[in-house]
This record gives structure tokens, C-alpha cells and sequence, in this order.
């Protein structure tokens, strides 16, 4: 009895500890929402013009290397980077900051000029087919993947680089997991929605019919704002990291005023005090992650040989 007593008093300690990990999990996957739509509103472009056939076994194969991505190389070193470095955490942090900026400002910078890649060829069915254009394909997507994938975990780190290694290393893990399950589940659902919706189009019911229509219709709407709501979630999540960072290198300013001003809003508006206050902030750090941004896509744009390459 008193052996059981012992087990049962392990089992409740091993509960309690899950439970802490999977609360810290929860916390630091919500500090990488941003990137998670980011990536979420990416990946689909990667399996247009393939066979429908071949879209889940693409979205399986970039999930694949994403998890692959997290587990095998970027967690390794952000566990040796915040156990011998951990004061190198914050810049790291500031320069994905920095980079989520100049994502979200080219983004803005294209759709307002136009921008893009309207002298492209165009590819025949048999190119967009080959198992060759395929392995291309997937490769680029896991190479984007990488990027987003280090934005994600630095963020889920610094969210629980307090706690000790063994639970730091499962915390991680267990974020790695669940939000390459989440971002390929959803990438998944959308890739194949306007398939359900011809189903449903050529189904019997009338009621149906008329929901299948409307997904076929409604998907490119959907994509199309998933791009938009991408775009301000980088710009949104990349200020906030740097005011942050800056505030933790002693450079309080900036985030107290922004602070501040929140505040003072929410006030104004008592009866949505909480979310009148989120609002402001979220829309300042959006406007600092595109003055950000901004400058460095105007660099980018400004330096010698960028035309001429145009």
C-alpha cells in the first residue's frame, strides 16, 4: 500500500508537470501567433497548379520538413543558445523582429505598386506536373519554412527560457508539434475546400448545391484576406519585438509611449477598456513594424545594381 501510495503521489507530481508544460506550450505558441499566420497564409501558393491529387502529399511532405526544421536543427541550438548564451536571445529576437518588418513593408510596398512578377512565363501542365517542378517546390517551401520556423521557436524560447532545460526542451517540442500540426492542418483544409465545394455543387440537395457554390466563389476571397491578415500580423508582431527590445536594452521610450497612449484610450472607452487598449497597441506596433520595415525595403530598393537587375 504505501509502494501504491508512492506511485500515486509520482503519477500526481508527472500530471501536474505536464500540465505546466502544456500551459507554458500554450503560452509560448500564442507569443508566435503572428508568424503562425504568416505561415499559415504562405504555404498554399506551393501547391497551386497541381493536380488535386497531389496537394495533400505536397502539404505532407513540406509539414514534414517543417517538423523536420524545428526539431532536428533550430531546436538544438536555441536550447545551447539560452543555455550558454541567453543574453544573445534578445537581438536575435530584434533582428527576426527586423525581418518580419521587411516582410510585411515589401508585402505593402508590392500591392501599392503593383509590384511583382507579372512578366513571368507562364508554365504548360506537364511542367507544373513533373515530379522535378514537384521536388522544387517542395524544397522552396521548406526553405521559407526554415525562416518562419526560427521566428516561431525564438519566440516560444524567450517565453520560457526561465524554466529549466529539460522542461524547456519538452515545452519546445511539444510547440514544435502542435503548431506545424496546426499550420499544415489549416494550409490542408483550405487546399482542398474548393474541392469539397464542386462536391457539394454536383451533389442532389439544393441547399448543397447553393454551399458548394459558395466555397468554390468564396476561396479566393478567403486566400486573399489570410494574405492581408498575414501581412499586418508581421508588421503587428515585428514592432512589438522591437520596442520590447529596446526597452529591455534601455531605450523605454518608445514602448512606454505607445503604452501610454493605450492606456489612455482605453480609459476613454470604459466599456471596452480591454479591448480598445489591445487595438491601439497593436495598431502602434503595426506602424512601427512598417516605418521599419519601410526603411529597409527603401535601402534594399536604393541600392546600387537593384534596378539595372529589374
Amino acid at each position: 500500500m504505501a509502494l501504491l501510495d508512492d506511485v500515486a503521489a509520482i503519477a500526481r507530481l508527472a500530471a501536474a508537470s505536464v500540465d505546466d508544460i502544456g500551459a507554458a506550450a500554450g503560452r509560448a505558441s500564442m507569443k508566435a501567433v503572428g508568424v503562425v499566420v504568416d505561415d499559415t497564409a504562405v504555404t498554399p501558393r506551393y501547391v497551386t497548379g497541381f493536380s488535386p491529387d497531389r496537394e495533400l502529399p505536397i502539404i505532407w511532405r513540406i509539414a514534414r520538413g517543417s517538423l523536420r526544421n524545428k526539431v532536428v536543427f533550430i531546436l538544438p541550438a536555441a536550447l545551447l543558445l539560452s543555455q550558454f548564451l541567453p543574453w544573445a536571445i534578445t537581438p536575435i529576437l530584434m533582428l527576426g523582429g527586423a525581418y518580419l518588418c521587411f516582410e510585411g513593408a515589401e508585402k505593402v510596398y508590392e500591392a501599392v505598386s503593383g509590384g511583382a512578377h507579372h512578366d513571368e512565363a507562364p508554365q504548360d501542365a506537364a511542367t507544373l506536373s513533373s515530379a522535378q517542378h514537384e521536388g522544387q517546390m517542395v524544397s522552396g517551401a521548406i526553405r521559407t519554412d526554415f525562416i518562419l520556423s526560427a521566428e516561431i521557436m525564438a519566440l516560444s524560447l524567450s517565453e520560457v527560457a526561465d524554466e529549466p532545460l529539460l522542461s524547456r526542451t519538452l515545452i519546445l517540442v511539444v510547440v514544435a508539434v502542435l503548431i506545424t500540426a496546426l499550420v499544415y492542418g489549416v494550409v490542408g483544409l483550405i487546399v482542398k475546400m474548393d474541392d469539397l465545394g464542386l462536391k457539394l455543387a454536383r451533389s442532389g440537395t439544393g441547399a448543397a448545391r447553393a454551399l458548394g457554390r459558395g466555397l468554390v466563389r468564396g476561396m479566393p476571397a478567403v486566400l486573399a484576406a489570410l494574405s492581408v491578415i498575414g501581412t499586418a500580423a508581421m508588421l503587428w508582431v515585428g514592432g512589438h519585438i522591437l520596442l520590447v527590445g529596446l526597452e529591455e536594452f534601455g531605450v523605454a521610450g518608445p514602448y512606454h509611449a505607445l503604452h501610454d497612449a493605450a492606456v489612455a484610450a482605453g480609459h476613454a472607452i470604459p466599456a471596452l477598456e480591454g479591448v480598445v487598449e489591445w487595438l491601439v497597441e497593436t495598431l502602434g506596433s503595426a506602424v512601427v513594424g512598417l516605418i521599419v520595415g519601410g526603411i529597409i525595403v527603401a535601402l534594399l530598393h536604393l541600392r546600387p545594381g537593384r534596378k539595372a537587375a529589374h
